[in-house]
């Protein structure tokens, strides 16, 4: 069952935090209860709130805490493609990484021996607007939206040897 992020309906706004366990904050926007983005930021916009449940779990998270952030809710609007290769990377388990032909695979209507279906992927992975939650980290041959160092620091957490 999905989950609110926040306070319920009316929770709408941008909150961030820095986490030392990546050097970096991590931003999340919100809206209706709804995750809409997340960003990695070096520095945080003045106006980020650092107060939120979902910032509270990714620290958690962070700190070795297992998470697959499969209850909460999203609200992304992506062309219907990259939307089913997002839908199939959220399936993808806390501590293990798949490449990009069994992403392919798995996202229905998406054939994993077409150039064309695995280029949208990778373009679906690379636009990813919420990482962590979407965990394009986790996707071994591509680089998704999380940075790099991120990236690697999220899958050493997760016990995913480097790709």
């Amino acid at each position: 069952m999905a989950a609110t992020i926040g306070g319920g309906p009316g929770d709408t706004g941008v909150f961030g935090r820095r986490f030392d366990a990546i050097d970096r904050a991590v931003e999340l926007g919100t809206a209706s209860g709804r995750l809409i983005s997340v960003s990695f930021p070096e520095t945080l916009p003045s106006d980020a709130d650092g107060d939120h449940p979902l910032l509270d779990r990714i620290g958690e998270y962070l700190a070795g805490a297992e998470d697959d952030f499969a209850d909460v809710e999203v609200a992304i609007t992506v062309p219907t493609d990259r939307r089913s290769v997002l839908e199939s990377v959220r399936n993808v388990p806390y501590g293990e990484s798949v490449d990009l032909a069994r992403v392919v695979k798995m996202t229905a209507d998406l054939d994993h021996e077409d150039e064309a279906d695995l280029e949208a992927a990778r373009e679906a992975l690379r636009a990813n607007p919420i990482p962590i939650v979407i965990p394009d980290h986790r996707v071994r041959d591509v680089g998704g939206a999380t940075p790099g160092a991120v990236a690697a620091r999220l899958r050493e957490i997760e016990g995913i040897q480097s790709f």
